[in-house]
């Protein structure tokens, strides 16, 4: 039961995360539509983010189905 609760836990972290990657992308669309260095970095590091919390759900999954 605890090991469905930490799965189902950092699946919701990669949820979250996705949903402040998108609303940060349609503020930065709001403020300007011209390509801006600043603007590019924060939505690429917002979008690393989700990357890195999809490679830790695949290392729990994979730990706590393994063990």
């Amino acid at each position: 039961m605890f090991r469905k609760m930490i799965m189902l836990a950092v699946y919701l972290v990669v949820l979250s995360l996705e949903l402040i990657n998108s609303a940060i992308e349609r503020l930065a669309d709001r403020v300007t539509m011209e390509h801006d260095l600043a603007i590019g970095f924060v939505k690429d590091a917002a979008s690393a983010a989700v990357l890195l919390a999809l490679v830790l759900v695949a290392f729990v999954w994979i730990a706590c189905l393994w063990f």
